[in-house]
């Protein structure tokens, strides 16, 4: 992406985009060197924006598919309360993120597809992928952001160049890259509950040939919520988060690179609070006299994380193709231990805030993984009309599961399962696109992959059942996916496109056995869903308007997925198990909007409606305990399945119909800098939080807001702000658990804080 010059840091600092929501912002705007005759000086325009969707630099106007882009820069201004991945949702058009596992284990949702399952094996079909190496395990999802280059969405299958269970979309990360100039930058922030942020790289030349960039990052929050149950202080919800990467990239020629990045990981804190009778009965409204800063719990809390991982990108320029080879390994380890009643009083029927029906505490760990995949792509070098790229992937993933359960708090271990999984997979791919006239490009694309996992799950020691030998299960799947699109130019500023997409997810398998009732058969204790498929078109348009200062996207979409895989979580059986569903369909609009409006004011906004609907008429599940929650759909008629309700009809879960969002930044010169204020708007309608509908168990709609007011000098080389996040201190649930009581999970406190930045 292109710098904007001097003249235009000092008219609009690169903070401008610090909040942006919406859309491909996050281009800097540019103008020329100010003249002495203000009249004669051009206005404040947009730059282009370059972005990576189909695996090579393009104009994202030029793109057919719906891309959100955010950069660096832009993300400074999220991630100064010390936020995680997470705050991105709702920020940009039809992305949803929420967690039961805190920090270490986003789950995105992209046009409403996503998946609830909080197992430490879950399938996902958003592709995260950092660094050109996709995360494929939940747990590596939620690596920090940190001295990014970009993160971009690409919404929609991407079954062709990013096929690694990517149904309902990618997100991609892309670090800074090293440099040979000598450069960096220091970030520090310090905000309400002892809130701290650091961030901070270095990059420079080693020789010649050879550059790096050390990048460090420090997020750490003091525990600011009391644990009621063990006396007065604060016990909870604190993390200490320390991130770090190297890059070297060595340049011997003018047609060779590789860029060698090692990076590392650790987490230590607690894990997420559930809080029993969060919500009141009877409705979806939070309980009354609930108090965010405090809880009563009856067992131990704690999170610890570590990981690692390497990677090596190399590419050979040989005239008429270019050779890409990407080498990619990662590890992680993790303990997460929590109160899952979320509370402390045990009485029937559990109404109140604390109150439960029975003590459930239990812990996940991740004691063993290993993540390899490799790819080599072939691409043509400007062939005319008609340029190509081909390739090969391979991935292999090996893990282990383990699940405990105690006996109060503190208390001595009462169960203990284990689930091993060894995921291979491979896929063949090619794309091309052909100039058909001057006006109109053709794109298309076909990727075939095979996916095999070996499963295995026991339960040595039951909390309230006796051991179950150990399932095996080895599910297998191919699928050939692709695209094939138009985009047509309207005008040298306009461009409209045709999309058709199909995308494809392989069979997952949940095997959670510690709770489970040992008299089920087998096919019900460890259950496979089958293959998942979707099928997608999209209509949309991109254009430059008023003179380059306004961008503008607009997408309309419908797509259907076949045996799609859900999870059904918890309820009165207290059970985990994948289920497929025939069909869903999903259809919708979206918005991204970027403008200049003047020299010193920017603005952007994104919208997006997204209306899902499963389409099953036998899929059932089971409801809340005791129907606690009031579920709205009719009882299963099968005699043979009692206790379960009907879902055909129903949204996807944590797929809100609505989201929107804005920014708007105004700068004026002041004493040889710039004072600036921004201010950034997110809206979320309600969505369920379960596959079944409920009175309770439901979000309400979200509107959370941001303040930022900061003096810049020395061209942008140095600034102090002042930050609020959540400034209205909007509290409400992002998502709950069903199988013990009304017990629900709170969004992020209001948070106040300074931040300094210096650039060198």
């Amino acid at each position: 992406m292109s710098k904007p010059s001097t003249a235009a840091r000092r008219a609009l600092h690169p903070l401008a985009l610090a909040c942006a929501l919406a859309l491909p912002p996050l281009a800097h705007a540019q103008s020329a060197p100010a003249a002495e005759d203000p009249a004669a000086r051009k206005a404040v325009t947009l730059d282009a924006v370059q972005v990576t969707a189909e695996r090579r630099v393009e104009n994202i106007q030029d793109v057919p598919i719906a891309i959100t882009v955010v950069d660096g820069e832009t993300l400074t201004a999220y991630d100064a309360a010390g936020e995680d991945v997470r705050v991105l949702s709702a920020r940009l058009p039809s992305l949803n993120i929420e967690s039961s596992f805190g920090r270490a284990f986003p789950r995105f949702y992209i046009r409403g597809l996503g998946n609830t399952d909080f197992d430490l094996n879950a399938s996902q079909p958003v592709s995260l992928v950092y660094d050109d190496v996709v995360q494929e395990n939940p747990i590596l999802k939620g690596f920090p952001m940190f001295d990014m280059a970009a993160v971009e969405m690409y919404r929609g299958p991407q079954g062709t160049l990013f096929g690694r269970n990517s149904p309902a979309g990618v997100i991609r990360f892309s670090s800074a890259r090293p440099e040979q100039t000598f450069g960096g930058y220091a970030r520090l922030g310090y905000g309400t509950y002892g809130t701290a942020n650091l961030e901070g790289a270095l990059t420079g030349a080693l020789a010649p040939t050879l550059s790096a960039r050390v990048s460090l990052l420090h997020q750490r929050r003091d525990n600011w919520i009391d644990n009621l149950y063990n006396g007065r202080g604060k016990d909870l919800e604190g993390y200490r988060e320390t991130a770090a990467r190297l890059q070297l990239l060595w340049q011997p020629s003018d047609t060779f690179e590789a860029l060698a990045n090692v990076h590392v990981r650790k987490l230590d804190g607690t894990a997420r609070v559930f809080r029993a009778g969060a919500i009141a009965p009877g409705g979806n409204r939070l309980a009354p006299g609930l108090r965010r800063d405090q809880v009563s719990l009856d067992a131990a809390n704690t999170q610890h994380l570590d990981g690692d991982g390497a990677s090596l990108r190399m590419q050979w320029d040989l005239g008429r193709v270019t050779v890409h080879a990407i080498s990619g390994y990662e590890h992680v380890k993790v303990y997460s231990r929590g109160d899952i009643d979320g509370g402390s009083v045990y009485v029937f029927p559990p109404l109140l805030p604390g109150q439960a029906l029975f003590p459930a505490e239990s812990a996940d760990g991740l004691p063993y993984h290993r993540q390899l995949s490799q790819e080599v792509r072939v691409e043509s070098n400007d062939w005319g009309r008609f340029d190509w790229q081909a390739g090969a992937f391979w991935f292999n993933e090996r893990i282990r599961i383990d699940s405990f359960s105690y006996d109060g708090f503190g208390g001595p271990q009462t169960g203990y399962a284990t689930q091993r999984q060894d995921n291979t997979a491979w896929a063949v791919f090619a794309s091309g696109d052909y100039d058909l006239t001057a006006a109109l490009k053709l794109r298309g694309g076909l990727r075939y992959t095979r996916d095999s996992k070996d499963f295995t799950a026991q339960r040595v020691t039951g909390p309230f059942g006796p051991p179950i030998a150990p399932i095996h299960v080895s599910p297998r799947g191919s699928n050939l996916s692709g695209d094939a699109s138009a985009l047509y130019q309207l005008s040298p500023a306009t461009n409209v496109y045709l999309r058709v997409a199909t995308g494809f997810r392989a069979p997952s398998v949940q095997g959670r056995l510690l709770f489970a009732d040992a008299s089920l058969p087998a096919s019900q204790l460890v259950t496979v869903a089958d293959s998942e498929k979707v099928r997608s078109l999209e209509l949309g348009l991109k254009s430059q308007l008023w003179d380059n200062r306004v961008r503008l996207g607009l997408a309309a979409f419908h797509y259907q997925v076949r045996d799609l895989q859900l999870t059904a979580v918890g309820g009165d059986a207290n059970v985990a198990r994948l289920v497929n569903a025939r069909r869903a369909r999903g259809q919708g609009l979206e918005l991204d909007l970027e403008a200049q409006l003047t020299d010193a004011l920017y603005v952007t906004a994104g919208a997006s409606l997204n209306d899902t609907r499963i389409q099953d008429p036998t899929l059932a599940v089971f409801g809340c305990v005791l129907d606690l929650c009031g579920v709205r759909d009719p009882a299963n008629p099968d005699p043979a399945r009692p206790g379960t309700f009907l879902l055909d009809g129903n949204p996807l879960p944590q797929a809100p119909k609505y989201v929107a969002n804005m920014t708007a930044r105004y700068g004026v010169p002041l004493a040889g800098g710039e004072l600036y204020v921004l201010t950034d708007w997110a809206y979320k309608s309600s969505a369920n939080f379960f596959l079944y509908e409920s009175v309770s168990f439901r979000s309400r709609p979200m509107v959370e807001g941001g303040l930022r007011v900061g003096y810049s000098w020395q061209d942008g080389q140095r600034e102090l702000a002042l930050f609020g996040r959540n400034i209205t201190n909007t509290m409400y649930a992002t998502s709950g658990i069903d199988f013990n009581n009304l017990t629900g999970m709170l969004n992020e406190p209001r948070i106040w804080g300074v931040q300094l930045s210096v650039k060198f």
